[in-house]
């Protein structure tokens, strides 16, 4: 039986005018929460908390999906432990 890793991503959109496309992008890939963090100056992340499946190479095709979400600047693995 293959166990989950939970991962959290701190996702940063280019610009705070692009901050609701983004969210909206980043609920399409069915996380399981999702937290809004103030940066400055009217910018905010998203803190991005999804279940990946510990098979290899799931975390890398994640990390590819959400990084190339129109409109994301970066996205941080900031965290990332295996599920009981």
């Amino acid at each position: 039986m293959t166990g989950q890793v939970i991962c959290v991503y701190r996702v940063l959109p280019k610009s705070p005018e692009e901050f609701e496309n983004v969210k909206k992008a980043v609920e399409t890939l069915k996380p399981q929460k999702i937290e809004e963090e103030p940066i400055a100056f009217g910018l905010k992340a998203l803190i991005v908390t999804i279940l990946i499946p510990e098979i290899e190479g799931k975390l890398e095709e994640f990390e590819n999906k959400i990084s190339s979400l129109d409109g994301v600047q970066s996205a941080e693995n900031i965290r990332t432990s295996r599920s009981l």
